[in-house]
């Protein structure tokens, strides 16, 4: 099962376009009285997804140099010109539909997820970094949402401030407690380096089924939009398409210019991987039935983000040179 798992967690780049197919396949034939009361697996599946993530986060991390440069240039990339960027994105290409715009604009507004360790991780870019990037990102992107919401589409969509708070508490800020509650008591049980060997490798595993959970229910609630307006996906891709390449192509700009190569791919994963789980979460958690067409366009997001993030991991070399090769004593 674990070994399953495991496998499944390092092909998602497969697995969430077939959990995608799978969803809209389910959501079209099932009733869709079945189908609609599925969305209350939205905030359990996101708990799932978020939690084991927790765990594996070392919290101390942030006390290891924060290295001010790298860190402020993600900050600013991050909350200074991507959500502005997605968000009038979204008033040029969903002028007359602005919860499919909210739903650029909070693929945008939670920067870092788990796979920003990875691929960093990956592409041999600075892992400490990219560990600070995910909590720092993380942590002020969720308290920022609310905010930026209120203040760029407070006029369009009908948004409860207290409402997106609660949820990002509820799906955010409590299992990162009890995810560092749970690392802090196996600690006390296992070694450090038995913790690593033995039990982190399981809680990304565990946190896939939460991920590909979320994109298939997501996909099943919109289902028979869908089927009935395929052109409609073909709409959505473009301004994705855009916001994403905006943001390979500012980042890695930003990383060839002032960075070294391993401080340079940890920016661009940095900036370019968004936490779509949580946005999907709040997008039809905390607002209403309409939510459902800003869930559909941050699930058509994961096809985007984690395509372009194995490809990217490839063109590193190309971008940023080689990784050098240490010098023998």
């Amino acid at each position: 099962m674990w070994k399953l798992l495991i496998k499944v967690n390092k092909n998602l780049v497969y697995a969430i376009p077939a959990m995608m197919i799978a969803g809209l396949l389910f959501g079209g034939i099932i009733d869709h009285s079945i189908v609609a009361a599925m969305k209350s697996l939205i905030i359990p599946l996101t708990f799932l997804m978020v939690y084991p993530m927790m765990v594996t986060l070392n919290i101390k991390h942030l006390q290891q140099g924060l290295q001010p440069k790298i860190q402020g240039s993600a900050l600013f990339i991050n909350f200074a010109i991507i959500p502005f960027v997605a968000f009038f994105l979204g008033r040029f290409f969903f002028a007359d539909q602005p919860y499919m715009a909210l739903g650029l604009l909070l693929a945008a507004l939670l920067p870092t997820s788990g796979m920003t360790i990875s691929w960093t991780g990956f592409a041999k870019g600075n892992m400490g970094a990219a560990i600070n990037m995910t909590v720092l990102g993380l942590t002020l992107g969720s308290l920022a949402t609310p905010i930026y919401v209120s203040w760029l589409m407070g006029t369009t969509v009908e948004v409860d401030f207290l409402k997106v708070l609660q949820q990002i508490v509820i799906i955010v800020f409590l299992p990162m407690a009890l995810g560092y509650i749970t690392r802090q008591s196996l600690l006390k049980k296992y070694t450090l380096s038995e913790f690593k060997a033995r039990v982190a490798p399981r809680f990304p595993a565990i946190s896939t089924i939460g991920v590909l959970g979320i994109v298939f229910v997501a996909m099943s609630l919109k289902a028979r939009t869908i089927l009935s307006d395929p052109g409609q996906l073909l709409m959505i891709f473009i301004p994705l398409l855009i916001l994403y390449l905006f943001n390979f192509m500012l980042s890695t700009f930003a990383g060839r210019t002032f960075f070294k190569r391993g401080d340079a791919i940890a920016l661009v994963y940095g900036t370019v991987m968004r936490n779509l789980s949580i946005a999907l979460a709040i997008a039809i958690n905390a607002f209403g039935p309409k939510g459902a067409d800003a869930a559909l366009v941050i699930a058509l997001a994961y096809i985007i983000q984690v395509q372009s993030a194995a490809w990217y991991v490839k063109l590193t070399d190309f971008f940023f040179g080689q990784v050098p090769i240490a010098k023998e004593a």
